[in-house]
């Protein structure tokens, strides 16, 4: 009997950016990565270079991109964009903190943080929305190269949303793990069987650690 090939998913999330710092919602919309975020992914960069890597795919959004782009570089391989790896969509909340959306949508906020699973944010997507999308993604990732090794950059929610996709867990259950900037994530997934290997991994970053973890 033919074995399964087993695929490594390893799941990076992006580098610190100006909009991490400032505690401001980035959603679709894109901030730059901060000086520290840079020095993050060629930390992550040059780790991921000691490995057998097959691909490189990431987020289209500019702050993953910049992150897989000084990955790819390191490694010698392209990247590939992937518009199911984006964050969530976080509309009219998009570029304000929680001050300023708690002033101007009250009524929407108190939808947002009640975690339910459907609520839609105005001009944006539900939870449930954005995760389906992206383990829809990831999946088809882990089926394009099976028995392979592959990194993905993406963003905060889109990686908790694979930790809770693994442990089987609600997809509105509240967070109890961290999601540093530039950490290292292993996942594999034989078929439709997801197994966690590591969670953030932040060996490599010696003292380069960001104050957000998401």
């Amino acid at each position: 009997m033919t074995p399964i090939p087993t695929t490594e998913l390893i799941v990076v999330r992006h580098g610190e950016t100006k909009w991490n710092l400032g505690e401001r919602m980035q959603g679709h919309s894109d901030s730059d990565l901060t000086p520290l975020g840079l020095r993050q992914a060629e930390a992550v960069a040059a780790r991921l270079a000691r490995e057998n890597i097959d691909a490189i795919h990431a987020s289209d959004l500019g702050r993953a991109m910049r992150t897989a782009e000084v990955v790819a570089k390191a490694i010698g391989l392209a990247v590939v964009p992937d518009a199911r790896l984006r964050e969530r969509n976080m509309g009219v909340f998009q570029g304000l903190t929680v001050e300023e959306i708690r002033r101007r949508f009250p009524a929407e906020y108190d939808h947002f943080i009640s975690r339910q699973p459907d609520y839609v944010i105005p001009d944006g997507e539900s939870m449930r929305q954005c995760h389906e999308r992206v383990i829809q993604g990831l999946q088809a990732i882990a089926d394009r190269h099976p028995g392979h090794r592959v990194v993905v950059v993406t963003h905060g929610g889109p990686l908790s949303g694979a930790f809770r996709h693994t442990m089987q867990l609600p997809i509105n259950a509240p967070r109890r793990w961290s999601l540093f900037n530039a950490s290292i994530n292993r996942f594999r997934v034989q078929e439709s069987r997801w197994q966690l290997v590591l969670w953030g991994d932040l060996t490599h970053l010696d003292g380069l650690t960001s104050q957000d973890d998401f």
